[in-house]
């Protein structure tokens, strides 16, 4: 498959928006000049494409709208990231730019605006190959998120290749996302999913896993970093022994994606698949990256227009892949925005955000063991910064309450991730999840407010 380069020329990483080919007011000789949209802006000092991957917390901060606004007359305290990211302008207005001039289905047009919207969509592809690591664009399909990429492997290739008595190692980490699916084949194949337990400090048991593993194990589902727990477990380990048994590894990276440089080579997982709101872009929009040779011998999933080459009543023969995966009209502004995203975030550096992110954990995890019986969860060492937690005498909606009212926003319940907490003895816990462009003062916020809600407790 070839990529072609981006239509609109003066499209750039974190540019306001995309610029193209205007048509020739002399197009039809006689005929007034067109009305074209102006061409977006350039980008502005500070902004994504000009940063030459410096990074400071501010910088990301300045690219972002909402944290600019107040919430119960406080200033916005955004701790939930893990549920989804903000979003920078860059994003925006990339969104804003395709509808305004450029929106057009792909692949099946001849007219100038199906080809353009067609090469931006291909060149998003190849965007997030080249994110990834992985070796060609050919190993991409876009999909709604994780949860329909995980899904997608688990009904094609896991109804093509799972029989009675196979076993799918699930680890205890997994988001109801990377659990249920597996449930689901499983139930119909015959197969059976193993739990990879834990240990105390939230890490895989790897003695237990290895023990688990045989030649009955057909795919093991793991996490690249736990939603729940923060824990990054060792992926390129896990795979490598999985491997040994003829074993394939799907390895959910939604968590992953935005905290650390991730290479699919280097991992050796058969097929990875992450979430582009999970990664500053647009809800709706993410990807399934599968080894090319897995993926040419997968049968599509779901039928339509796209993914088809020729149709007939009595036989159907499908496109190559990726495309025979990606039936009908696609999130293709999702695409747009999911590209700018990874523009945006790449500009910075990702060794530099990942060192910030680790430093801002520390601070988090000193500020909060100061609050009076505040106990967080899970201790693996490498976790992203995830700082799930219980606050004694209260439960957690109460919790996320009382921070809301302050401006601090969390997550309070289970977080898709039940046997995670069950893991732990609980069914609902607080969650603070931070992100590139949270600050310290936002961490003493949070820590300040829990302290209070304790010492108003105590008083009562």
């Amino acid at each position: 498959m070839t990529t072609p380069d981006m239509p609109w020329g003066a499209y750039a990483p974190g540019m306001a928006g995309l610029t193209g080919t205007q048509p020739s007011a002399a197009a039809v000789p006689g005929a007034p000049a067109p009305e074209v949209p102006a061409p977006p802006q350039q980008p502005s000092a500070g902004s994504a494409a000009t940063r030459s991957g410096e990074f400071t917390p501010e910088a990301a901060r300045r690219d972002v709208p909402v944290l600019q606004r107040p919430v119960n007359g406080r200033p916005l305290v955004w701790l939930d990231n893990g549920a989804t990211t903000q979003k920078p302008r860059q994003v925006i207005e990339t969104l804003a730019a395709y509808y305004a001039t450029a929106n057009s289905n792909i692949h099946r047009g001849a007219h100038t605006m199906a080809r353009e919207a067609t090469e931006m969509y291909e060149g998003g592809r190849a965007a997030v190959a080249r994110f990834l690591g992985a070796p060609s664009p050919d190993g991409v399909v876009f999909t709604r998120g994780t949860t329909e990429a995980v899904n997608l492997v688990a009904q094609s290739w896991g109804r093509a290749n799972l029989g009675p008595g196979d076993e799918i190692l699930v680890s205890t980490l997994e988001h109801h996302s990377n659990i249920v699916p597996w449930q689901l084949i499983a139930r119909e194949r015959r197969a059976r999913v193993v739990p990879i337990p834990l240990l105390p400090d939230g890490s895989i048991d790897q003695d237990a896993y290895a023990d688990l593993l045989s030649f009955r194990t057909q795919l093991v589902a793991v996490s690249h970093a736990s939603n729940v727990l923060g824990t990054v477990p060792p992926v390129k380990e896990m795979t490598a022994l999985a491997h040994r048994y003829g074993a394939k590894v799907l390895v959910d990276g939604a968590q992953a994606v935005a905290h650390f440089p991730v290479d699919v080579q280097d991992l050796d997982s058969d097929f990875y698949v992450f979430s582009g709101h999970k990664l500053y872009g647009p809800t709706g929009i993410g990807a399934l990256y599968a080894k090319p040779e897995i993926l040419a011998g997968m049968p599509p999933w779901q039928g339509g227009g796209n993914m088809i080459d020729q149709v007939e009543f009595d036989r159907v023969t499908f496109a190559p892949v990726p495309h025979r995966f990606e039936a009908g009209t696609g999130h293709i502004s999702g695409v747009a925005g999911l590209r700018a995203a990874i523009d945006w975030l790449t500009s910075f550096g990702r060794e530099a955000v990942a060192a910030y992110e680790t430093a801002l954990l520390g601070h988090a995890r000193q500020a909060l063991a100061a609050v009076p019986g505040l106990t967080v969860l899970g201790d693996a060492p490498g976790k992203i910064a995830v700082l799930t937690f219980t606050l004694a005498g209260h439960d957690p909606v109460t919790v996320a309450r009382w921070l809301d009212q302050e401006g601090i926003a969390v997550r309070a319940g289970h977080h898709c991730a039940q046997p995670s907490l069950r893991h732990y003895g609980l069914d609902a816990a607080t969650r603070a999840s931070l992100a590139l462009y949270n600050t310290a003062e936002e961490v003493d916020r949070l820590a300040a407010s829990l302290t209070r809600l304790q010492t108003q407790a105590a008083a009562v």
